[in-house]
Formats: structure tokens, C-alpha cells, sequence
């Protein structure tokens, strides 16, 4: 832990940037949390390499970013339960959400990027449909485990980019998984260029159920 911890607005603009995964300017960090990363508070998470702030060319306001000692030190501090202290109901909720989310990211294996995520555009319908009929093909049943790398080859004719795209879209729904292989040393080549990385981790197999 750091000798100095964060004071709470320091330690709720790191929060919601982490919620955000993006670039996020102070217009709408006012708009939709009440909240600016301005002055000496701008200048302290700057300076501890937390946070980058710049403003686009011809724009005046500022845009930020969480660094990766930012999510590093946020992950750390929720384990280390080195809350700011809040009062009333609003800070009882916050506490409560706050002490729960470590205990989930342990239970599950996840880190704080991998919860985090931001919202990217929803991949074509179709092609969510051309992964599930090659998935169909190929998995023994369903529920079975299907590795991506015959699961691209039925897809010649797609982008690997836009298949990436698209898998990680589907990997936040019910019914897909998407795991790393457990025995690294049985990947190929052409495994390892078939993996998909989601939360900064090559995964190399593929799950899809029933709802």
C-alpha cells in the first residue's frame, strides 16, 4: 500500500474511469456523475501516474484515462479495503458494493479490466450467426469446448479483426464462454494466432450453451 492513501473524490474518480474503460472528458463526468478531474486533484493523479489527462486539439476540455498503475492501484486498494470513509445510506451502499467486488473478482479469477470493459458496438447479427453454426459444427454437443482455431477456419472469408470483435461481444452473454487453453505447452502456432484476447488474456477456447 502507498504511504498516502486517496482522499474520496481522488478515489472516486479512479472508480468511475475504471467503470468507464475509455477516455472520458469532464463534461461528461459532470453530466453523468456530478464529478470534474480539475486542478490540484487533476495535477496529484497526473503526477502519481494514475490517471493521464490531455485536451484534443481545438477542444478546451480536459480528457482522462486510467494508466495502468491507475487500475493497478484502484485493485489494490479494494483489496486492501482502503476505502475512503463515506457517511449516510449513499455511503453505505457504496461500501457495501466496494467490499463485495473484491470478493467476486477472487471467486471468479477476474481482474478489475476484465469487469470493467467498455461497450463496444454490437457485432452484426449475422456473424454472431456464422460463429454459432461453425460452433454447431464442430462441438461434439452442446456445451462442449471448441477451439477457435478450426472454429476460423470455417470463416475464411471474415476478418480475424472483425471475429475478435465479435467474440468479445459474445463472451458477455449468458450462453458463450470463452476460456485460455489450461495446457499451454499442447498450443500451436496457429493456435496461439487464433486466440482472442479479452481483459488483456489470450483465449483460446470457445463454450456456448443453452438458455
Amino acid at each position: 500500500m502507498p504511504d498516502k492513501g486517496l482522499t474520496l473524490p481522488e478515489f472516486t474518480a479512479l472508480l468511475v474511469l475504471a467503470v468507464e474503460a475509455r477516455e472520458v472528458s469532464n463534461s461528461e463526468l459532470k453530466e453523468h456523475y456530478r464529478l470534474t478531474i480539475d486542478g490540484q486533484r487533476r495535477l496529484k493523479l497526473n503526477d502519481l501516474k494514475l490517471v493521464e489527462s490531455h485536451r484534443p486539439r481545438g477542444g478546451r476540455a480536459f480528457v482522462h484515462v486510467l494508466t495502468d498503475s491507475g487500475w493497478a492501484r484502484l485493485a489494490e486498494d479494494l483489496r486492501a479495503g482502503a476505502i475512503p470513509p463515506q457517511t449516510g445510506s449513499s455511503g453505505a451502499i457504496a461500501r457495501a458494493l466496494l467490499e463485495w467486488l473484491p470478493r467476486f473478482m477472487r471467486r471468479t479469477d477476474q481482474r478489475l479490466s476484465e469487469i470493467f470493459q467498455p461497450e463496444p458496438d454490437m457485432p452484426p447479427a449475422g456473424l454472431e450467426s456464422q460463429i454459432r453454426a461453425a460452433y454447431a459444427e464442430l462441438a461434439a454437443a452442446p456445451g462442449s469446448w471448441v477451439s477457435l482455431t478450426p472454429l476460423r477456419r470455417l470463416l475464411p472469408a471474415v476478418p480475424k479483426q472483425e471475429v475478435d470483435e465479435a467474440l468479445v461481444v459474445m463472451e458477455r452473454l449468458p450462453d458463450v464462454n470463452l476460456v485460455p487453453e489450461s495446457n499451454q505447452k499442447t498450443l500451436t502456432p496457429e493456435d496461439r494466432e487464433a486466440a482472442v484476447i479479452i481483459g488483456g488474456q489470450d483465449k483460446h477456447l470457445l463454450w456456448i450453451g443453452e438458455l
